[in-house]
């Protein structure tokens, strides 16, 4: 910046004048130098690019040399764009002694970027950008040096700068520029490509995997550029290449970790799935295993593993034809199965991190490898069950040299989570190892109440400290998964050892512990409950042996609260699984039936059926509809009332059938009835699909509507209650009933105009006989659906007359009302007319006395005296005694007989509060004034 001081001189031709002197200062100077530079910057480039200055090298490299010591202590973007087109200018050349100058003009790129303004990174990211890229293309020049520097530079990008002073008015880029530029630039993808050329020099391929490293680890953007010019295969298939070092294993597989974190590892997988890569993940892996001591070689071994898993989850990887498949098993076999092989016999295990790290991932590897069902004969011939099996012993000791006892328990735990994925799979080796014999010791060993404290020190183990429950979770999981495979040998053969009564005393421990249930305790129910359907489905004995123990658990469970079926604990499920153990373990056995009905269960089904979310509708009403085939259940359903109004069971069907109508998109009139006679139970998904051929296997939309909502449960269900004198039902319910009773006839008929549908779409015409048939059956339907319409508008019609008459004699009660209201007004003012007319009074009186007279015994006694009750010359119409009451106006309105005077009654102002004395009215004062004066 320029800057003006003015100074008081004395010139010698005139005295006293002001002159104005000009000071230039640094920053001007830091201007002009910039200035300068690019100017010599042009300059060389133009030297360089002279075709008659081709025999002025010597010239050329000596203002090469100047140029490149001009940079201290950082590059000014300006002057990128010239550094590298002289770069270029230099590596076209060709000539050692401009070898030597790009390195120099390289070493200048590991200085820091100088801005002199805000926008400066804006403006030159486009310049920027084209420099690395083009950084990357002089890896192509023939030199280890300039290799070795253009590597040494992109590491450079990733270091901060040095904390040294920048000439006034420049200061560094921002610490993501340079990353942000190496990502837009491609330079990954470029270095990449550039190990094609590097086959001989080790030091620079050393160097540039230093770099990969760098900016694999730094973004995503630069791993799916690696990924995209196939890095993970070039790095897989050169990490084995001849070093004495070790760094290019190291650093290969270095690179491979970050892009399996940060990259795609899918791309990855499918790069490194190639055989050529497995072959040397295989001997680099091998070597490591059977030579490899040291901290940092045990590490890489595992992260090995790690990849290896990676390409094991890739079906189309060839792990068992390179024959890596076979000496993994044999590994992780070791050394719970012994075995003659000569691998084992250099192979030790030692009990450090880093191997009982590679124990937990070689159990990893077995449940990826158990997708692939050709990995299941090498199971079977390396033994693999039985080895997982060994640590699901529960009176295993920790020997002298063996794990410790928390690393025991994290391998136990993820043993018995890998037995749950493999021995479905291998079910012929889990019986012949007795699998179920030592499940069902294990399950026994986690309900002893001997000192054992659980570590908790993985994720399986979460929940578990200082108990032995993360055991038992994965010990009823496996079970689950065991039984859940409907093996008859299998499950006879748990049965056979007690396994029923097992769970239903563990269920029991559990309930008589109290307390609330977290999501391990939730969880654990949830799969007792299911193995116990697994097994006693479809068995008359092992439902009897579910007996009331078992019908006390189920019922406990359901009368659990809704409100609890969101509360994240897998409460959701552990309601689902009860029902599911009550269609399974109960129904179908009378003993158990009348021990459930006895426990009120079918009420509680009921209450499940009326508050539960409606993904469950469908299982209770299965579970009702099964046990409607009891008769004893009938009248427990129909005596069943809920909330307030006292619905019924045939109340809550129909309103469900309702609900579920609506949710299908069947078309009904707003007050129920059908609105379209030719489809009266079509819903909206099978009149999208009626347009559709479906080919012979596939069952129609029709078919699958049965089983796939609640309306043939519903129907089912009313056909065992019955279609009349249903208690509760409102002529809304009566309106959805008549449509429910006719369910079956509109499906058959609806089945029918399907098949004639299906028919004309593949151009089939029906010989006449059937023709008609299908005509016939189709006015039928429609008939059945007219009839059951026209049942509806009566019934409607019905309601309709009876609110009407409802509402005329609310109004005829409003009415009578009004006239005995009008009847008292005109008793008071007669009253009134009696106590001012005088004549009126003489008719009333006389009126009243023939009445009086007309009421009287009309016989008379010629021996009896009678005497008369009437005081005569009284003219009053009320009944005289010797008591007379006088009615007069109410005291609370005159305020009483002391009203105007000083003892006057306190009464409550109309706006509440303490009783008040009322004051005085004027003329009330005047006339008290004047009864108070003396008469003269």
């Amino acid at each position: 910046m320029l800057s003006t001081t003015v100074q008081m001189t004395k010139s010698p031709l005139r005295q006293g004048t002001k002159a104005v002197k000009h000071a230039v200062r640094d920053n001007d100077e830091q201007t002009k130098r910039v200035s300068s530079k690019l100017m010599e910057i042009r300059r060389v480039i133009e030297l360089l690019e002279d075709p008659f200055a081709e025999t002025l090298k010597e010239r050329q490299l000596f203002l090469l040399k100047k140029l490149s010591k001009r940079w201290k202590y950082g590059v000014f973007l300006k002057d990128l764009a010239g550094i590298f087109k002289i770069l270029n200018i230099c590596a076209l050349k060709g000539h050692p002694q401009y070898t030597q100058v790009m390195c120099d003009l390289l070493q200048i790129c590991r200085l820091p970027f100088l801005k002199e303004k805000s926008s400066d990174e804006l403006n030159h990211a486009t310049t920027v950008k084209e420099c690395f890229s083009q950084l990357g293309y002089l890896m192509r020049v023939p030199s280890t040096e300039v290799r070795i520097k253009i590597c040494d530079s992109i590491i450079s990008f990733y270091s901060p700068p040095p904390n040294t002073s920048y000439p006034d008015g420049f200061w560094p880029t921002s610490p993501r520029f340079k990353a942000q530029m190496v990502e837009r630039s491609g330079l990954a993808e470029t270095l990449v490509l550039s190990m094609a050329l590097l086959e001989q020099q080790l030091e620079v391929k050393l160097r540039l995997l230093q770099a990969l490293q760098l900016l694999s680890s730094s973004s995503e953007v630069n791993c799916d550029l690696i990924l995209k010019a196939q890095g993970a295969r070039m790095l897989c298939t050169r990490m084995l290449e001849p070093d004495p070092s070790g760094q290019l294993l190291f650093r290969s597989s270095e690179v491979l970790w970050n892009l399996l974190e940060k990259g795609c590892a899918e791309e990855l997988s499918s790069q490194l799935s190639d055989m050529d890569c497995i072959l040397c993940l295989k001997e680099a892996f091998l070597n490591l295993l059977l030579s490899g001591y040291r901290q940092y070689e045990l590490q890489l071994r595992n992260d090995l593993l790690v990849i290896i898993s990676l390409i094991a989850e890739n079906p189309t990887a060839p792990l068992i034809e390179s024959g890596l498949a076979k000496q993994l098993i044999l590994f992780l076999t070791f050394p719970e199965i012994n075995t003659q092989n000569p691998l084992l016999h250099s192979f030790k295990l030692s009990l450090n991190n880093e191997d009982f790290e590679m124990k937990k991932l070689f159990f990893n590897l077995i449940f990826v490898m158990s997708r692939d069902l050709s990995a299941l004969q090498l199971f079977k011939d390396g033994r693999v069950l039985l080895a997982l099996l060994h640590h699901a012993n529960p009176n295993r000791k920790v020997e002298r040299h063996d794990w410790s006892s928390a690393q025991q328990e994290e391998l136990q735990l993820q043993a018995l989570a890998t037995l749950a994925s493999v021995a479905p799979l291998l079910v012929d080796e889990y019986m012949t190892c007795q699998g179920n014999t030592r499940l069902l010791l294990l399950l026994e060993w986690c309900t002893e109440t001997d000192a054992y404290f659980g570590q908790e020190n993985s994720c399986r183990g979460a929940g578990g400290r200082g108990s032995r429950k993360a055991h038992l979770r994965y010990c009823i999981r496996l079970l689950r998964a065991m039984t859940s495979l409907a093996n008859e040998q299998l499950n006879q053969d748990l049965c056979d050892q007690g396994a029923i009564g097992q769970l239903l005393g563990l269920m029991a421990s559990f309930e008589k512990d109290g307390g609330e249930d977290d999501a391990m305790t939730v969880e654990i129910k949830t799969d007792i409950l299911l193995t116990l359907s697994a097994l006693c489905e479809e068995d008359l004995h092992r439902k009897e042996l579910f007996g009331p123990d078992g019908v006390e658990i189920v019922t406990r469970f359901l009368k659990l609260s809704m409100a609890n079926f969101y509360s994240g604990l897998g409460h959701n499920k552990l309601i689902l699984s009860t029902v599911d153990a009550v269609w399974s373990c109960i129904v179908g056995c009378y003993m158990t039936e009348d021990l459930f009905l006895e426990k009120e269960g079918v009420f509680l089904l009921l209450d499940l059926l009326q508050s539960c979310p409606q993904c469950m509708q469908n299982e209770v009403l299965g579970t009702l509809l099964e046990l409607c085939d009891n008769p004893k259940t009938l009248p427990y359903m129909s005596a069943w009332r809920r909330g307030q109004e006292g619905q019924t069971a045939a109340a809550l069907l129909t309103h469900l059938w309702r609900e579920e109508e609506g949710e299908l998109g069947v078309r009904r009139h707003p007050s129920g009835m059908i609105a379209d006679v030719k489809k009266p139970i079509l819903s909206a998904c099978q009149e999208d699909a009626s347009a559709e051929p479906l080919p012979a296997d596939r069952p129609s939309a029709s078919v699958m509507d049965v089983t796939e909502n609640l309306r043939s449960k519903i129907y089912s269900i009313f056909c065992r209650l019955g279609f009349e004198n249903l208690p509760g039902l409102s002529t809304e319910d009566y309106v959805t009933l008549a449509i429910i009773r006719r369910y079956l006839d509109f499906k058959v008929g609806e089945v029918w105009e399907e098949i004639t549908r299906k028919l004309e779409l593949e151009g089939v015409r029906p010989v006449s006989p059937d023709g008609v048939g299908l005509q016939a059956v189709a006015e039928a339907a429609e008939n059945v659906a007219r009839v059951t319409a026209s049942q509806q508008a009566e019934l409607l019609e019905h309601q309709r007359k009876k609110d009407m008459d409802e509402e005329q004699l609310l109004y005829s009660e409003i009415r009578s009302n009004h006239k005995q209201e009008e009847l008292i007004r005109k008793s008071w003012e007669h009253f009134v007319a009696k106590t001012s007319d005088y004549k009126i009074l003489l008719e009333s009186k006389k009126y009243q006395e023939n009445c009086i007279e007309s009421s009287k015994v009309k016989t008379e006694d010629a021996g009896s005296v009678f005497h008369s009750t009437r005081i005569s010359g009284l003219y009053v119409t009320n009944f005289c005694g010797r008591v007379v009451t006088v009615e007069s106006t109410p005291m609370h309105l005159t305020g009483g007989a002391l009203a105007h005077t000083e003892l006057a009654l306190e009464r409550v102002p109309i706006q509440g509060g303490a009783p008040q004395k009322l004051p005085i009215a004027s003329q009330d004062q005047e006339i008290l004034h004047q009864s108070q004066m003396p008469v003269e």
